[in-house]
Parts: C-alpha cells; structure tokens; sequence
C-alpha cells in the first residue's frame, strides 16, 4: 500500500497520474497547505523539505517500508517499481530522464514564478514579469519543437509526459497562450484524454486568490500580505 500525501497542485498531479496509470492500490492524504500541515512534524518526517508530494510505501525495493519525497524522484521510483513509464533500453532511458529533468529544473520552477508574479504578487513588479512570462515562452517554445518531431516528449508515453503535462494546465497564468504552441496544445489534449489524467483533472480546484495572511504566510513565506 502506498500512503501520498499530497495538494492540488501541479507536482502533486504528477503522482496522481502516475498511481492511476500503474493501477497501484494507495490511500491519498490532501494537506492543507495553506493552513500549514507541511510543517508539521509528522510530515516533515516524510518529506524534509516540508513540501507535497511525499509517499510512504509499506512494501520498499527491500521489503521494507519506504518513504519518498520529491515529485521527479517518486516517479522514478515508482517507474522502477512497477517497471512501467521509463523505458530500460539505455539511450531511450536517457532520453525520458533527460526531459523529467528538464521539467524539474526548468519548466516548473519557471512557470512557478512566472504564476507567481503574473497573479499572486501583492503588487505589479513589472520586471519580475517580463522576466519570467518570457522565459515561460521560450520554454514553451522548446516543447513544442520537441513535440513537432515526437508524439510523446520522449518518444513512448512516459513519467517525462507526467512531469511536464499538470505545468501546462494553467498556461494563461503564466502569460501564455497553449494555442500558440500548437504541438504542445495537440498533446495536452491527447493526454487529458486519458482516463487516468482525467480522473485526476475532475478532482482538482481553482483556489486562485483565495487567501489570508495565515495562508499567505504558509505558502509562500513570511512577506507582505496581498493582492492585486
């Protein structure tokens, strides 16, 4: 049994999809995040980064119960475990690494801010802005190159695909516009096709603005509370 303890966030959606595709039994725990519950004791055990999305797996590689945290680390694990979403032919293996890495150091982290200073920001600093919508669009941009010669980012469906796909999901936060980059608006839609991405996309909700200073504070540090 796995236990994830997760949020309705992008990097959370990533286990989601994964435990859904390998049909793995898992309980899920949702944090509340703007409360605080990723600081608390009991889940900074689990993940000491105080961050979603963690699991605990009571049946690790040695039998014995596990805990993982870090989005791109769990899907790998979980692709070794199961065997399935990364292939095991080394150049191909490369290949799907090489883009889940990509999107761990890059295409989340810059949307992330991109969002950031476009809708949450308690003021307008057009810098930050311009900074961050532009390097989403060039990230964008090489996405989209990538799927106008691939009909997946690594060539099969892969944990590289997970990674990537729940970051586009609010593409008009981050100053983009999906129809811009048609491949990657070809594959976003085969991919919410599928039945287990699409579980998980019912399931998720907009909390977009809905703060207090409390839920400020913990999500995104002790800075002016506001917004505009």
């Amino acid at each position: 049994m796995i236990d994830l303890f997760t949020a309705a966030t992008p990097n959370g959606q990533k286990i989601h999809i994964m435990l859904e595709e390998c049909g793995l039994e898992y309980r899920e725990h949702f944090l509340d995040i703007g409360r605080g519950d990723q600081f608390t004791p009991e889940f900074l055990a689990i993940s000491p980064n105080n961050k979603i999305p963690a699991i605990r797996d009571s049946d690790g590689p040695d039998g014995d119960p596990v805990t993982v945290f870090e989005s791109g680390m769990i899907l790998l694990y979980l692709a070794e475990k199961t065997g399935r979403f990364l292939p095991s032919e080394p150049r191909a293996r490369l290949v799907t690494l090489e883009w889940l890495f990509w999107q761990m150091g890059g295409f989340g982290p810059m949307l992330g801010q991109a969002h950031h200073f476009n809708k949450y920001a308690p003021e307008r600093i057009e810098y930050a802005m311009n900074r961050y919508t532009k390097e989403a669009g060039r990230l964008y941009g090489v996405l989209d190159r990538r799927l106008a010669e691939h009909e997946h980012v690594a060539g099969d469906y892969s944990i590289a695909d997970m990674a990537i796909f729940p970051w586009c999901r609010l593409h008009g936060r981050q100053g983009q516009d999906i129809n811009d980059f048609p491949n990657v608006k070809r594959w976003f839609d085969q991919l919410s096709a599928r039945p287990a991405v699409a579980r998980d996309m019912e399931r998720l909700t907009d909390t977009a603005g809905k703060f207090t200073p409390e839920s400020w504070a913990n999500l995104f540090g002790d800075v002016q509370y506001g917004k505009r």
